[in-house]
């Protein structure tokens, strides 16, 4: 494993030495729950709020906003289905878009089964919503709407602030799968303008299985997906991951530090593995904004090469083909699809990740690799 170079930073990263380090006592020493009065209990409930404070310093809102769940699947569950229930008497439609991740589009796919209607918005070539379909999806049904702050696929930013506009004009609540953006992007979720918003450790450095989902107050509380005790204030209930929860907090602290000084430098290389792949390559194609994209992300066609043909042949990089949840499916990309790219390019698409711990060197051996490859399997196509 030390000798592949890992770019598959929108799938997972790998967890920071300070996150760890930052854990460890709550797997150990301090492994008491956080509901219980002794001891033990008032120590690890302490660490939860500290790191509920983190998470909102990061998100620019009040610790009292933020209810952690298992991960940004469980946010967006809670979100779209615990507000869909908690407003149903003021209407029962939706807006989203056919770019979503599967944690919304299947949600929304579901409540159709209780009577909740969904417009699906279409995006334009880079992927982004228009703010003024938005505002001509509304109607007075309309109780939430649901976009994406990054995509996690070809890295577009949406406008978020002009849809948050149009959203507050007509007052319809707004939530985004933020878990993109949120430690890459600003993530002052007042600045952004939202009512909800998800997140996840595991995309910002931090462990997997444990998320948060801010809700603005004010905002209705959701209904609860679970039953049992009254943790998060009973929007969440069940013991808390005292040791995830001190890593998300640790992550976000990390985050926080990063946007002033990392960001860029990862953008760096992304542009310059761009740049060497098409003075060495013909015919690849850039998916997603050219501008307003993910620091860290490059999603390419490369014309003639099937992706997992792709891939396989790279033994020493980690790289996929879009999202990590559809990593077993050969049928193109939903958001390739929505996007007008043509099917049979579709099928040809690599995603790069990359972020903080990727360097200069790995870089320029990911680019000798991948146009080896791509030059060995366009000799093998007839059409090439």
């Amino acid at each position: 494993m030390s000798d592949i170079i890992y770019m598959d930073n929108h799938a997972t990263t790998p967890i920071a030495p300070e996150v760890l380090e930052a854990m460890i006592p709550y797997f150990t020493t301090h492994f008491g729950n956080s509901s219980s009065t002794h001891p033990f209990g008032v120590k690890a409930a302490d660490a939860v709020e500290k790191a509920r404070y983190q998470v909102a310093e990061l998100l620019g809102c009040s610790a009292e906003d933020i209810v952690f769940t298992s991960g940004a699947t469980e946010s967006d569950n809670l979100a779209i289905r615990g507000i869909a229930y908690a407003c149903q008497e003021q209407g029962n439609h939706i807006i989203t878009s056919t770019a979503e991740h599967h944690a919304i589009l299947d949600t929304c796919h579901a409540l159709a089964a209780d009577g909740f209607e969904t417009t699906y918005l279409p995006v334009d070539q880079y992927g982004r919503v228009s703010p003024d379909d938005v505002e001509a999806a509304i109607t007075p049904k309309t109780l939430l709407m649901s976009f994406m702050y990054a995509n996690n696929e070809v890295g577009t930013i949406n406008p978020l602030t002009d849809i948050a506009a149009v959203a507050a004009k007509h007052g319809v609540l707004f939530h985004s799968d933020a878990v993109q953006g949120i430690g890459q992007l600003p993530s002052d979720m007042e600045e952004l303008g939202l009512d909800l918003a998800s997140l996840t450790a595991h995309k910002i450095y931090g462990p997997k299985g444990i998320g948060a989902l801010y809700v603005r107050r004010n905002t209705p509380q959701p209904h609860s997906l679970f039953y049992g005790g009254g943790q998060e204030t009973g929007i969440r209930p069940g013991t808390l991951n005292v040791a995830g929860i001190v890593g998300l907090g640790a992550a976000c602290e990390l985050s926080k530090k990063y946007m002033a000084i990392g960001k860029n430098s990862v953008a760096t290389l992304r542009d310059t593995l761009h740049q060497k792949l098409k003075a060495n390559l013909d015919d690849i194609h850039l998916n997603g904004h050219p501008e307003h994209r993910l620091p860290g992300n490059l999603n390419l066609c490369f014309a003639g090469v099937q992706s997992h043909a792709h891939l396989a042949g790279l033994k020493r990089v980690a790289v996929s083909t879009g999202s990590a949840c559809d990593s077993e499916s050969v049928k193109a990309s939903h958001v390739l699809v929505a996007m007008g790219v043509p099917n049979e390019l579709a099928l040809t698409a690599v995603r790069f990740g990359l972020g903080r711990y990727n360097t200069a060197e790995e870089v320029d051996i990911v680019a000798d690799e991948v146009i080896k490859v791509v030059n060995r399997l366009r000799a093998l196509a007839p059409e090439w």
